[in-house]
């Protein structure tokens, strides 16, 4: 059997799979036992609940629709960390959807460059390129998300810090705070917010809240509350500290971005500039450009070139990138 078939059959095989769990996950999305469950321990205000079953509505979900494969993704660690990443980009669908939109993207790659370029190590490149796209794009949702919730926080914690100065409990300020803002630390303190009211401790839930929000400043906030919680004192100057410390690390965060500026600018230019120039040359002279594809050894040399660059970019992205 070859090749080619081989990656067929694992391809349908895939794609059988992806629907069977996309038909799943839009079934599950036009279900709304779930509200109706939330809004009737609002009503029953949890008077006649105990706190495991609070454990079971809050936390108990599925990887896939499909039973039997989110039976074996549940002893998968790749899959629990991708669970763990949607939830932080707040994306839809689930970890056996993108799971499988990675392997059929994998064999999409793999059989391109057996079939189009006829080289082994040339199909398993393209295979890690394609199939590591759906776990990139979560990964950009999930920075672009916990960047906006960085920039909230100060705001947030000045809102709490005047809220308890005016009296409020902490859980009122918590509230104020998930009114008040947008997503996604407005959604966030709901949520962790909610779970104190459905009967978890205070520091399940902030431990939850800190589970869910891959924020280095957020531990700031959780650990002094904990704190104060054994130790006592006064929590709406701790949590005013914590804003005004939060928000010179945001301030100092920006200068490292500015002053990193000219090196990100650069890895740009030097990416692009083969492209750019490869392209000149073929409008200058096509036939002096065009061994690149058509000769043997031209064709050894675009890839040499260009795994040069992937290594290069990766390279200069990691100078760039620099931790406050």
């Amino acid at each position: 059997m070859s090749v080619s078939l081989l990656i067929a059959l694992g391809g349908a095989f895939i794609v059988f799979l992806l629907t069977t769990g996309v038909a799943s996950l839009l079934r599950s999305g036009r279900a709304e036992a779930q509200q109706r469950v939330r809004g009737r321990l609002r009503r029953m205000a949890m008077k006649e609940i105990e706190n495991d079953a609070v454990d079971l509505v809050l936390k108990q979900s599925s990887m896939s629709g499909v039973p039997w494969f989110n039976r074996l993704l549940t002893d998968l660690r790749l899959a629990s960390s991708l669970k763990r990443t949607i939830a932080q980009a707040n994306a839809k669908g689930t970890a056996g959807v993108y799971l499988l939109a990675c392997a059929l993207l994998g064999l999409g790659g793999a059989y391109g460059g057996l079939v189009l370029a006829e080289r082994v190590w040339v199909g398993l490149i393209l295979a890690w390129l394609l199939g590591s796209t759906p776990v990139w794009y979560l990964r950009r949702l999930k920075a672009s998300r916990m960047t906006r919730f960085q920039a909230q926080l100060p705001e947030a914690l000045d809102l709490m810090s005047r809220a308890l100065k005016a009296g409020h409990t902490f859980g009122g300020g918590m509230r104020m705070v998930a009114n008040e803002f947008a997503d996604p630390i407005g959604g966030e303190f709901g949520k962790t917010l909610d779970e104190i009211n459905y009967g978890m401790d205070v520091d399940r839930a902030l431990a939850s809240l800190q589970a869910r929000v891959d924020v280095e400043d957020l531990k700031f906030f959780i650990v002094s509350v904990n704190i104060q919680r054994e130790t006592g004192g006064n929590l709406a100057e701790i949590i005013s500290n914590i804003a005004r410390l939060v928000r010179e690390r945001f301030a100092l965060f920006g200068k490292v971005r500015v002053l990193s500026a000219e090196g990100r600018i650069s890895a740009l230019l030097l990416s692009a500039l083969p492209f750019f120039i490869a392209g000149i040359l073929y409008l200058i002279n096509p036939g002096y450009i065009s061994l690149l594809w058509t000769n043997e050894l031209g064709r050894s040399m675009a890839w040499g070139a260009v795994i040069s660059m992937m290594v290069g970019i990766v390279i200069m992205r990691r100078m760039v990138q620099i931790k406050v």
